[in-house]
C-alpha cells in the first residue's frame, strides 16, 4: 500500500464517520454523535498519526505478511514493565481489533540462525490482542541490525508519548546494559544526549526491584523521580525498609501510590528514628508509654504497654486497614500536587 493510498484509506473511514478532523484546533463532538462512532474517529485518527512509520517502512517495496503468533519472540530488550501486555491491560485494543481487525502492521525482524522464526521489533501490544484473538500477525519482515531494531522500536513509542518516564530511563539504562551507543539509545528515544544521560543515571541509582515493584506510574514525572534519586542517595539506611515495603503492598494499589509510599519512607525521621540493633523506640501520648517499636532484620515489631486496654488495641487493629489506605492516598496527592 502506498503512502498516497494508505491516507485515502484513512481519509475515507474519516468521511463514513461524519467526523472530521482538525489537527489545528481541539476536536469537538457534535451533539447527536455516537460515543462509539467518536471513540472509532478517535483510533482512526491515532492511526493517521501513526502512519508515516509504516509508510516509511512499505516506500522501499517491503509488503505485508500475516504471521503465526507463536513464531515471533519478544524484543531483546523490554520497554514496558511487567503487566503491560496482559489481557486486562489491551481489554480496549483487544475489542477495537475484533471488530475491525489489525489495521495498522507491525515489525519484524528474521531471527538469525533460526529459520522461519522472527523478532517483535514495534507492535508488541497487536501482537499480544491476536495471539488473545487466535488470528494472525499482519506484519513487515526486515532484515534489521540491532542498533536499527531498537531505534524503530522505541520511535514507536516515542511517537505516541507511550512510556511513562521511568520505562524510558528503564529501556535507555537496558540499551547501555547491551552495549548500545549513546547516539542510538539517543535515537531510540528521540531525544538529546544530556537527557539520556540523566534517565540513566536515574534507572542505575535505584535498584530494578524497586522500579518494577514501584511499576509504571505514568503520572509521575521526571522532577518526582529525580527527588526520590536524591532521597535514595541521601539515606542509604532507608533501602531495606523501601524495598521490604513496596514488596509487601498489595496488588490493588496504584503505581502512582507506591512511588508515593517509596517517597514518604526515604525521609530523615524514618532512618533517625531507628535505634541500633534491638533497642526499643517508646510510644508516647500524654506522658502515657502505649508500646514499644522494636526494628530488626525480620522487620518491625510493636509491643503494646501492660497498661493499655484490651479495647483499645482491638480497635486499632479494626482501623488499621483503613488509615494505611488513608496514608497512601495521602501520600500520593502529595505526590501528584508536588509533580
Amino acid at each position: 500500500m502506498s503512502r498516497k493510498d494508505s491516507k485515502g484509506l484513512f481519509a475515507n473511514v474519516l468521511n463514513q464517520l461524519n467526523e472530521p478532523v482538525n489537527q489545528a484546533a481541539p476536536e469537538k463532538k457534535s451533539a447527536g454523535a455516537s460515543p462509539h462512532l467518536a471513540k472509532v474517529a478517535a483510533g482512526v485518527k491515532e492511526i493517521q498519526q501513526r502512519g508515516e512509520l509504516a509508510d516509511r517502512l512499505l516506500k522501499d517495496g517491503a509488503h505485508v505478511v500475516e504471521l503465526d503468533p507463536s513464531l515471533i519472540s519478544p524484543s531483546a530488550i523490554p520497554d514496558r514493565f511487567e503487566g503491560a501486555y496482559d489481557e486486562a491491560a489491551i481489554a480496549e485494543l483487544k475489542e477495537s481489533m475484533a471488530e475491525r481487525g489489525q489495521i495498522v502492521p507491525g515489525l519484524v525482524r528474521p531471527l538469525q540462525g533460526e529459520p522461519g522464526r522472527y523478532q517483535i521489533v514495534y507492535g508488541r501490544r497487536r501482537l499480544a490482542a491476536v495471539k488473545l484473538l487466535g488470528q494472525k500477525f499482519k506484519t513487515v519482515i526486515r532484515d534489521l541490525s540491532d542498533e536499527e531494531a531498537v531505534i524503530f522500536q522505541g520511535e514507536e513509542n516515542t511517537a505516541r508519548n507511550d512510556l511513562s518516564f521511568i520505562e524510558k530511563c528503564s529501556f535507555a539504562y537496558s540499551q547501555e546494559q547491551a552495549g548500545f551507543s549513546r547516539a542510538t539509545i539517543s535515537a531510540s528515544l528521540s531525544t538529546g544526549k544530556s537527557h539520556i544521560s540523566e534517565m540513566i543515571r536515574v534507572a542505575s541509582v535505584l535498584p530494578e526491584k524497586l522500579r518494577r515493584g514501584i511499576g509504571p506510574a505514568p503520572e509521575i514525572g521526571r522532577r518526582r523521580w529525580l527527588e526520590l534519586v536524591e532521597r535514595w542517595n541521601k539515606f542509604p539506611a532507608a533501602h531495606p525498609h523501601s524495598l521490604e515495603m513496596v514488596e509487601a503492598l498489595g496488588p490493588n494499589i496504584s503505581s502512582e501510590e507506591r512511588f508515593a509510599a517509596v517517597l514518604s519512607s526515604l525521609f530523615e525521621k524514618n532512618v533517625l528514628l531507628k535505634p541500633k540493633g534491638e533497642e526499643a523506640l517508646p510510644i508516647l501520648s500524654k506522658g502515657m508509654k502505649l508500646a514499644d517499636v522494636r526494628y530488626s532484620k525480620s522487620g518491625a515489631k510493636l509491643n503494646f504497654s501492660k497498661s493499655v486496654p484490651d479495647d483499645f488495641v482491638r480497635y486499632l487493629v479494626e482501623q488499621i486497614e483503613e488509615i494505611h489506605d488513608a496514608y497512601l492516598k495521602d501520600t500520593a496527592n502529595d505526590a501528584r500536587r508536588s509533580g
